[in-house]
């Protein structure tokens, strides 16, 4: 699941997008660049995300920054 976007389907956070960037047995790491940066994602049980697509470009998630996880989801998933 590593590298794919996701979005939340229950807690506070419900509907939001994050780009995940680990993955343990039954939790994920999630990070969005503007409340959740790369330095302190939210960790989230498996089972109240929806995955949406894989991100298509780097995956060296040690080049990745802030910035370009914030641009890509505004980018590709809002209507603004």
């Amino acid at each position: 699941m590593t590298g794919y976007f996701a979005y939340s389907t229950a807690g506070h956070d419900k509907g939001r997008i994050y780009l995940i960037i680990k993955e343990e047995s039954d939790y994920v790491w999630l990070a969005d660049g503007e409340v959740r940066k790369l330095s302190n994602p939210k960790r989230k049980n498996k089972k109240h995300i929806q995955i949406i697509k894989k991100y298509g470009q780097e995956t060296d998630y040690s080049v990745i920054t802030d910035e370009k996880v914030k641009y890509v989801i505004k980018k590709l998933y809002c209507n603004e």
